[in-house]
């Protein structure tokens, strides 16, 4: 029995120096996770060429610009135009601007209308920072043709993963991204254990799924290099009065800068904004 004593208290001294070190790396690991530096990640973006094709979102309010990588919505002001020509040299455009005011005939009236350039903010660069969220977490894994709506599958993962037999706790936020759910948690072991586990079996429906759980990955934009790019071959037309209805008045446009004695040509797409109202000019990449 003396024997036996000793050297269990010195296996009980050995196992207790290994939970030590475990925790003190476990404590480590906590501290870089939280005090790490973020990630600076710079995106190039591509010269995308971008055209106007017609296409305008009418309404009183318009946001300054919307910008993305292939895609630009320009605000319109009331009483204007945009016009887009169908030559791939911008030849038409230049000679329709070396004309700052063109006058259009209506009947027995002329409209006086000033003509510019078209620049659209493009982005250039995008420097952003990333980081590992302490108390989020993503969910991914779930089967194709999954017939539950985004609130039922949201209820389910958060009661799922708000049980603490199965390693959760209290949801704080919830996210349904494309394939994949963001869940936010309370406290951080949360999102450390759900993330060490890996993988669960959750019931969705009638069924039960393995799904995985990992790290969720934030970034937030740092910097952004944007410059002003010009449209070639459109024109922007500013301060038509309210004379005509947008139909004709847009038929009436159309004939006056496609006359080549105008210095026009043909016209590839042409909308109006009325007086009083605003709109929005999507452009796309000129290969859509």
């Amino acid at each position: 029995m003396s024997s036996t004593v000793p050297w269990t208290l010195g296996a009980l001294r050995e196992e207790q120096a290994r939970l030590k070190d475990r925790l003190r790396e476990l404590q480590q690991r906590r501290r870089e996770l939280r005090d790490q530096t973020r990630d600076q990640v710079p995106f190039l973006a591509n010269a995308v060429p971008l055209v106007f094709r017609g296409h305008i979102k009418q309404g009183q309010e318009a946001p300054k610009c919307l910008v993305s990588e292939v895609r630009i919505s320009y605000p319109l002001p009331g009483g204007s135009a945009l016009v887009t020509f169908d030559d791939p040299k911008a030849l038409v455009a230049q000679r329709v601007l070396q004309q700052k005011e063109h006058e259009i005939h209506i009947e027995e009236c002329r409209l006086r209308v000033q003509v510019q350039a078209l620049e659209l903010p493009v982005v250039t660069a995008v420097q952003v920072s990333t980081q590992v969220s302490r108390r989020s977490v993503l969910v991914s894994g779930f089967p194709a043709g999954l017939r539950l709506s985004e609130e039922e599958l949201l209820d389910k993962l958060e009661i799922f993963f708000g049980k603490t037999r199965n390693g959760g706790g209290d949801v704080e936020t919830r996210e349904l991204l494309r394939g994949a759910v963001v869940l936010g948690f309370t406290e951080d072991t949360v999102a450390q254990y759900l993330c060490q586990t890996g993988q669960f079996t959750v019931p969705l429906g009638e069924h039960k799924f393995p799904l995985r759980v990992s790290p969720y990955l934030s970034g937030e934009i740092q910097k952004a290099d944007i410059t002003f790019r010009s449209v070639p071959q459109s024109v922007l037309v500013l301060n038509i009065p309210d004379v005509l209805d947008g139909p004709e008045l847009q038929d009436i446009l159309q004939i006056h800068f496609q006359k080549p004695s105008r210095g026009g040509g043909e016209v590839e797409a042409l909308r109006v904004v009325p007086p009083g109202q605003r709109g929005l000019a999507v452009f796309t990449a000129a290969s859509d």
